[in-house]
């Protein structure tokens, strides 16, 4: 019989900032999610570290009293891995890789490591290879420490190439046959989306691990690749669906989320040319999740920089099922009423009830009220589908009376 070999998680301690731009609280919400995200990636944090700065430190990211702390218990824990929830300048990794002498990544770098295991297509795998290699090019210095002095000698004096030099020349030039690479295969695929026609296109956005694969595997009845991890799916995936009468193309996406670096944005512009495209935008939210209107900001505020805030959408809450919140007993007069003690009924009636009915609960997981968010994607598409084939609006006068 053959044994199962246990997943061996890499020890690792997360580094945070209170500063003048995020409060403690905001400190510790990031730093849940940057837990999430090691863990995604194969790691187990052992501890967090946070210090209260105005500003980063511009050598070392943390003062010299605090990366002393770090240092100590990584030499006493046998800890393999630092990781810091901000992105690091170059300088500051060099620095921070001297004094802890271990590996040092930041917010971006861990991204890009998820981002590669997930990619399972030869175009997401090019678009993460870019945006790594985007993120590499400046930060070489820390790689080739042992480089830094050019060798002397003979035959070995005058001008020529440092061995630093010769890799940023390839790391560039590499960029640059991705970036054609991805070109090709950007233009291949707008010809895939004009070939699909007039047909009314629907895209699922939203932050990760809301739930936008699990909800397109029951409405297209297909297996899109599920997971309850962050990042469970990068590769675009389109499908026909038809409710009632009417036919559309819904596409799910790779999810936003907090502090997504330049590069990936950059390199994933193919794959935010599907929301760009779309008429309508499904913007699915984890409402169990106690950070969901910061979650829609996020998404609101990505969907702002590629111009697509626009767009009709339909706010769709999504895991109602995994919703908990704090109970006031009948004789607590004290206590008051907080956003920890509503029920969904209370967040309907907030800034829910100003969305001009936009809005639908469910629980993708559990098929709970998928009905009810079928006929309100229905009446969406049938909107955007008259305007476009108006010849076709007795079709659904008929449809109506009859059902």
């Amino acid at each position: 019989m053959i044994e199962k070999k246990e997943t061996v998680y890499e020890k690792v301690v997360l580094i945070g900032l209170i500063t003048s731009q995020q409060t403690e609280q905001q400190a510790d919400e990031y730093l849940d999610e940057l837990e999430f995200l090691t863990l995604t990636a194969g790691g187990e944090v052992v501890k967090r570290f946070v210090q209260r700065l105005d500003v980063p430190n511009p050598k070392t990211f943390l003062g010299t009293g605090k990366l002393e702390e770090v240092k100590n218990y990584i030499t006493d824990n046998s800890i393999g891995t630092a990781i810091f929830d901000d992105e690091l300048s170059p300088s500051q990794l060099k620095n921070i890789e001297k004094v802890l002498n271990i590996k040092v990544l930041d917010r971006t770098n861990l991204i890009l490591d998820i981002f590669a295991q997930r990619a399972q297509t030869s175009y997401a795998r090019t678009q993460v290879e870019l945006a790594q290699c985007q993120y590499l090019l400046p930060r070489l210095t820390r790689m080739w420490t042992h480089l830094e002095r050019q060798k002397g000698g003979i035959g070995l004096r005058g001008p020529g190439e440092t061995e630093i030099e010769t890799d940023r020349r390839i790391i560039r030039d590499k960029i640059s046959l991705l970036k054609e690479k991805l070109k090709v295969i950007d233009k291949q695929m707008a010809i895939q989306r004009k070939n699909r026609g007039k047909m009314v296109r629907v895209a699922l956005v939203g932050y990760t691990n809301v739930g936008k694969s699990t909800l397109m595997n029951v409405i297209s009845k297909s297996d899109v690749f599920a997971e309850n991890k962050l990042f469970a799916t990068l590769d675009t995936t389109v499908r026909k669906v038809v409710i009632r009468n009417i036919p559309f193309l819904l596409t799910d996406t790779v999810g936003f989320i907090r502090k997504l670096p330049t590069q990936l944005v950059e390199s994933f512009k193919s794959t935010l040319d599907e929301v760009r495209e779309a008429d309508l935008l499904l913007h699915v939210v984890d409402i169990s999740h106690p950070n969901f209107e910061e979650h829609i900001t996020s998404v609101e505020t990505t969907l702002a920089e590629i111009k697509s805030n626009d767009k009709p959408a339909v706010m769709v809450f999504n895991k109602i099922d995994n919703y908990t919140h704090e109970t006031i007993a009948a004789d607590d007069l004290v206590t008051q009423k907080s956003k920890e003690h509503y029920t969904l009924e209370d967040w309907e009636k907030t800034w829910m009830n100003k969305m001009q009915n936009n809005c639908v609960f469910i629980s993708a997981i559990n098929k709970e009220n998928i009905e009810a968010f079928k006929e309100k994607v229905f009446d969406e598409v049938k909107k955007i589908h008259i305007t476009r084939f108006p010849y076709n609006d007795f079709l659904y006068q008929e449809f109506d009376e009859e059902s």
